[in-house]
This record gives structure tokens, sequence and C-alpha cells, in this order.
């Protein structure tokens, strides 16, 4: 199933995607991988999807990646006396702390004494997705004394955002460590850790993972944009999550660091997704706004490898619609020749090894002849992903013997992906591509292909060789040495 299109779909799954007519459905019209989300939903419940992911795997004989998104801390105001709770005026006073007292007019628990210690007189605290926004006066170990700079009503367990603070949180709570070993026994394929602030966040997860998965950090707090660069070198993946990135930056914030976020992940040979109200409205709506189809165009111009559905796909009354939208955006962004224009552009690209030079060369055969596709043999999935980097303007055809690989690489910008047999000769991988050439679709007989390769072959890090070759076997087998 080749997809007409070069930038994934994500699509999370939820009650309104929940089974196997469904997803399936949902995968034929377009999404690449599925979102498990781990704030909603029992392990059973998990396991179900997973299990109807992996059988339409089987039935479609074409791989499927699963991503888990772990919930990460989530910091709560307490409960008031009074249920519908209560509204707070601008300029009036108001107290948070550690008293398990129920609140009132002028104060309220919040059973966080890390955000105590970490805060100080001036810092911001967004209450309610930021509808409610407090200034610190005054603050000590058990408690903050604000004055309400934005009022509005407060009640219960509404969430609070201190974006001016790098928190002493780790991004995994109890929760999240259960769910994650869970995830990884079950045989997901990326992990999605919220509440990154630094590096060691992201290490302190790659540690429990133990290589069962790979790592993606969303970028959802002004600590992780500040250290972003760390957080990139110590993740195999990145989401933009500008849903949080909003509430705790100023809105108009959010676009550029959007666009720097793509380019430097892009320039690291590594996938980026770009999430949350990308098709809001479709959650009730059949079509979208001009606005929403406007914000997900730019993120295709941007260079992203994927574009992701949340409640659109999970919640919605039309998750099949939504797909089918970001399907049909993205085939007529890719097919307008300012794409071309703007994808050029940005690549900005430091050359540092063998295999760098090896995909940077299969691009420019591919673009200055009638080259229909390159063909990557990878065994960790690294040269399909350096190739994706360069987004060659032909389709990247990533083989592998290792399933984990194929699976992983459903995110990555152009790549398709197929298992192929453990090959130890280069004129047998040359083969080996010029079948998947033909069987997919991307190259008829007459046609050629470029095939990058490594050798010794299934060895990791190895590529270091390029060949144009015939779709012909016979011409293969002809002129090519033992």
């Amino acid at each position: 199933m080749r997809r007409m299109r070069n930038v994934k779909i994500v699509a999370t799954l939820g009650p309104a995607s929940n089974d196997y007519e469904m997803i399936r459905a949902l995968f034929e019209a377009g999404a690449d991988v599925f979102r498990l989300n781990m704030s909603h939903g029992d392990h059973e419940e998990i396991r179900a999807r997973h299990e109807i992911i992996r059988k339409i795997e089987k039935d479609t004989g074409r791989p499927i990646a699963i991503l888990a998104d772990l919930q990460g801390p989530k910091l709560r105001c307490g409960v008031f006396a009074n249920d519908e709770g209560e509204d707070l005026e601008e300029g009036a006073k108001f107290r948070l702390d550690l008293d398990e007292t129920e609140g009132d007019s002028t104060r309220v628990q919040l059973p966080h004494p890390e955000i105590f210690q970490a805060l100080e007189p001036g810092a911001r605290l967004l209450v309610n997705d930021g509808k409610i926004r407090l200034k610190v006066d005054e603050c000590g170990s058990d408690f903050a004394d604000c004055t309400v700079i934005a009022g509005g009503r407060i009640s219960n367990r509404k969430g609070v955002n201190v974006p001016d603070v790098v928190l002493p949180l780790a991004a995994l709570s109890a929760k999240d460590k259960r769910d994650l070993e869970f995830v990884c026994e079950l045989g997901v394929d990326w992990i999605a850790l919220s509440f990154v602030q630094r590096a060691a966040d992201v290490e302190e997860a790659r540690g429990l993972i133990m290589g069962r998965a790979a790592v993606l950090s969303k970028i959802e707090k002004p600590a992780a944009v500040t250290a972003f660069e760390d957080i990139l070198r110590a993740s195999d993946g990145i989401m933009v999550a500008r849903g949080d990135l909003g509430v705790e930056l100023p809105v108009q914030n959010v676009p550029p660091i959007q666009k720097r976020l793509t380019r430097l992940t892009r320039a690291a040979a590594k996938p980026v997704i770009v999430a949350t109200q990308m098709l809001e409205s479709m959650i009730e709506s059949p079509m979208p706004t001009r606005a929403e189809v406007s914000d997900v165009a730019t993120a295709i111009y941007e260079g992203a490898d994927a574009i992701m559905l949340s409640a659109e796909s999970a919640a919605g009354q039309y998750p099949l619609e939504a797909v089918k939208t970001m399907d049909n955006v993205a085939r007529e962004v890719e097919g307008d020749p300012t794409y071309r224009d703007i994808i050029n552009a940005s690549r900005n690209v430091q050359r540092r090894t063998i295999a760098d030079g090896i995909v940077a060369a299969a691009r420019e055969i591919a673009e200055s002849s009638d080259v229909k596709a390159i063909c990557c043999f990878t065994q960790s999935g690294t040269t399909a992903e350096l190739t994706a980097r360069e987004r060659p303007q032909v389709p990247i055809i990533g083989l592998t013997p290792l399933i984990g690989t194929a699976r992983r690489l459903c995110l990555s910008w152009g790549v398709t992906c197929y298992i192929a047999g453990s090959v130890n000769r280069f004129k047998m991988a040359v083969v080996g591509a010029a079948r998947a050439a033909r069987t997919g679709g991307f190259a008829g007989p007459e046609d050629f292909i470029v095939v990058t390769a490594g050798v010794p072959f299934n060895v990791t890090g190895t590529t270091n060789i390029l060949r144009v070759a015939p779709c012909d076997e016979r011409l293969i087998f002809n002129t090519d040495p033992e």
C-alpha cells in the first residue's frame, strides 16, 4: 500500500476508534502511526488496541508503528468547599498552600511541595489551561501568596502550569514507570515522554526502556525549549506539543518555535511530529476550518516528518474524515512547486561522515537523472533516516531484516519499509531492492534505482556503497560481478 505523499500521519486511538473495522479504515485512509494515549484507558484497553493494530499489520502485510504517549506528572489544585468552585476577580489576592482544608475564595491547596521549593516572587502560575493567571508576590516552602492577573472561575482539581521555573520533578511519575514497563513488554515502537525539562529526563527513560523502543521527547515546556539541543541529542525523535507550549508561552511565540525545532530536528536526521489542535473543529464537524487546513499545510511546508491527530481521531465524531483531510492536504501541498522550493532551501546539513556523503550523493544522482527511487539497506534505520533528512524528490524504500526497524521508520518522512531477508552479497542486495521497487509500484523493469548499503552486511553504521542499478534482474546478473 503505497502512500502518495511523504509526510506521515499519526492518529490517536480512543473511544471513537476502538475496533478492528475503524482502525483498519483509518490505516487504509492514510494513518501511518497509531498513538496510544496512556492518560486515557486502562492497560487492558491499551492491550486490546495493540492487538488490533498488530492484526491489521499481519492482514495487510505492511509495517505499522505504535506510539505510546506517557501521561507525565499532572499538577492540579485541591478541592473547594463549594463544589462549583469560586470566582477570582482580577487584582484580588489568592493563596496556594499545602493545607488539605477545602478551599474558598481566598485560598486552595496545591498538593505539590516541589512547586513551592522552586517558586520565586514574580513567577506566574497558570490555572485551567491558562484561563486564570496568578502572579506570585511572596512564597515559602509551603505557600505562595499571589495576585490574580486574569480572573475566572477556579474549581476542583484544575490543572496548574508553572512556566517560569524549572521544577524539581522527574518527567516519569510512578504511574508513568508502570505504564512504560507495560508498553515495552507489549511491544510498542516509540515511547513519547511528557513533561521533559532537561536531557537527564530523557536519559532516565532510556535507561528504563533498555532499547525496547525508540524515545520521543515532547517539547511542551519553556525549559525544554531552552534546553532543546541537549534534549534533541538524547532523543530519537521530537514532538512539538503546541497545546501546552501555547499555555506556558505567549501564543505568538509558538509558530517561530515550531519552525526552529522542526529544522533543528530535521538537521539531526531524527523524525519530528507537529501536534495538537491541527484539525480541532473536526471533533464535531465533518469539515475543518480554512485556518486549520492552513495550519496543517504550514507544518508540511516546514518539512515536518509527521502531523498528528489527537481528539479528532480518538473521541471525535469524524475520525475517518479527519485522516482523509490530512491525507488530501498533504498531497496537495507536496504537489505544489513552492513546496519543493521551500524544502530545498531549508536543507542545511553539516556532513561529517561517509554515510552523510553517500545519502547526499544518492539524492543528487536521483534528482539529476531518471532514477525512480532510493533503496536503503538498513539495520538500525539510521541510513533511511539520513536519506529522509535529504528530502529527495524520489521515494525512499527502506529494506531491513528487522521488523522493529521497519515499524519505527513508519514515522520518518518519505520512507516506505519492507522486510528483507538477510543478505551477505551486494549483488543479492541489489536484486532485493529491484524486486521491492517493482512490487511496490515504484519502478518498472525498464527503470533504474539507487541502492545504498554497507559492507559487511547486517552491521549497524557501515553505509559505504552506492550503486545505480537496473530494475531488470537479468541485467543485474549479467553485469554485476559475484
